[in-house]
């Protein structure tokens, strides 16, 4: 009965992970609708925020109920910002339930073809510290825009636009604080957003500079094993000659 039970909840749980992936679709379609001034209707814009709501109450409840919430926030860095009010393109943040979905039901393993490139992923994104280098950099920068919001009393696109370009060090220029308060918050963002880009930055370049190393010396093992190969392979038929000769 009790084995039942365990199967009954993982069905549900799989069911559940599929319903939240659809709507995760849904709300991203609608996402990318409003950016492109697409007409949704007051009914695309009442769904559009239903599916906020419901993915605000579901990362709140998860995270209630979750054992270790340093790892949970940390693993949902993505969820947290799909429900982030501050423009529709946070709600495409939400399509990683889909891909939480494969990696939790082991959707490439039963497929068949979980593989190096899986690994190579996980390596990437948890050994490294990419995640988290990354889950502390967006917090900076919504952070920053918010605060900045505020005191500018700009809107949030605008504020996250201006956080964006400060913390990039791209600084167009077409937005500045003015006020004492944003200034503050600016050099913040500049000190504190500025160091974790590029540590972000740096991240992606030593895994990618570090891969293309052990290529190298992979290939070079290869040419050194094709190498010892072929003298192996012309001694034999150095020996085998000889052979034939005493036979004769």
């Amino acid at each position: 009965m009790r084995y039942t039970t365990k199967q009954q909840q993982a069905r549900w749980l799989v069911i559940y992970h599929i319903f939240v992936a659809i709507l995760a679709v849904i709300s991203s379609i609608l996402a990318v609708s409003m950016m492109l001034n697409v007409k949704v209707g007051l009914a695309g814009r009442v769904v559009y925020q239903g599916l906020l709501a419901f993915f605000v109450v579901d990362y709140v409840v998860r995270l209630i109920f979750t054992k270790n919430r340093k790892w949970f926030l940390i693993n949902n860095a993505f969820d947290l910002l799909g429900i982030l009010p501050m423009h529709p393109a946070f709600s495409l943040f939400r399509l990683a339930r889909i891909f939480r979905m494969i990696r939790t039901h082991h959707v490439f393993w039963r497929l068949g073809i979980s593989g190096k490139w899986t690994r190579e992923f996980h390596r990437f994104t948890y050994d490294t510290g990419f995640i988290y280098l990354f889950t502390i950099s967006v917090v900076i920068i919504c952070l920053s825009a918010l605060l900045f919001s505020i005191v500018e009393h700009q809107t949030l696109s605008e504020s996250l636009w201006w956080a964006i370009t400060t913390a990039t060090t791209v600084g167009y220029g077409d937005d500045s604080p003015h006020t004492a308060w944003g200034k503050l918050i600016a050099t913040v963002l500049m000190l504190g957003g500025v160091g974790f880009i590029g540590l972000l930055t740096s991240t992606i370049t030593d895994f990618f500079t570090d891969r293309t190393g052990q290529a190298d010396a992979q290939q070079q093992q290869n040419e050194e094993l094709t190498k010892q190969i072929q003298q192996l392979t012309r001694e034999v038929s150095r020996l085998s000659k000889k052979v034939d000769q005493l036979k004769k």
